[in-house]
């Protein structure tokens, strides 16, 4: 009887070949089911396994990943649609406002209350103000920024050091305007995060601020 060869042996025909050919015949198993249970796969936990056990495992961590794709996307919408409920309760709040000041009350009441935010502002950046004028330019040259600070910049903009903000510039007919969220959380914004509560925020306070 001759010996199967070994791992590092060629194979004596084209496996391309036999590739295509199961590719072409998905039901060749089905005509030689003696075949499913005599093939034997490498298993890096259990060792050597069945192909039909290897297939059931695949399935399982197909039917896994499916299931946590679908409980990420439960998530993300749950968490937009608490969004969008909590800025539409906020617009009617802030489309009351008579002044600047109690626009500002009410904006960082309401983000402190609903997501615990350490600070929430609206800064006006004075061309007189060096230090300010250039964190304009640079950090926010495209609009927006999320992530953490220098001490210096963090005290700059808020009085005190924080962990991460989220920044955004306000349309040029505001003037030079920042609207400025911080949290104590050094990893709560993050670069990598999506711009959907900041976006409908500043549309908003576009609108608004021409009011006053």
């Amino acid at each position: 009887m001759s010996k199967a060869p070994k791992d590092n042996t060629p194979a004596p025909f084209d496996e391309s070949i036999i590739r295509e050919f199961l590719l072409d015949n998905p039901d060749f198993f089905n005509r030689y089911p003696e075949l499913l249970l005599a093939m034997r796969i490498p298993h890096a936990e259990r060792g050597v396994v069945s192909l039909v056990e290897r297939k059931q495992e695949i399935y399982r961590n197909r039917v896994q990943q499916l299931e946590e794709e679908i409980t990420s996307l439960l998530g993300m919408a749950s968490r937009n649609e608490m969004i969008y409920m909590f800025n539409t309760a906020l617009s009617l709040k802030l489309l009351k406002c008579e002044d600047l000041r109690e626009l500002r009350q009410e904006l960082e009441v309401g983000l402190k209350s609903q997501f615990h935010f350490s600070h929430v502002r609206l800064i006006a950046v004075n061309d007189l103000d060096s230090k300010l004028s250039q964190f304009w330019s640079k950090r926010l040259y495209n609009g927006y920024y999320f992530g953490r600070l220098t001490i210096e910049e963090s005290t700059k903009l808020f009085g005190v050091e924080v962990g991460s903000v989220a920044l955004s510039r306000l349309s040029a007919q505001c003037g030079k305007m920042i609207f400025a969220i911080a949290s104590q959380d050094a990893m709560h914004f993050h670069p990598e995060m999506d711009h959907l509560l900041l976006d409908q925020l500043k549309q908003l306070l576009d609108h608004l601020l021409l009011k006053f």
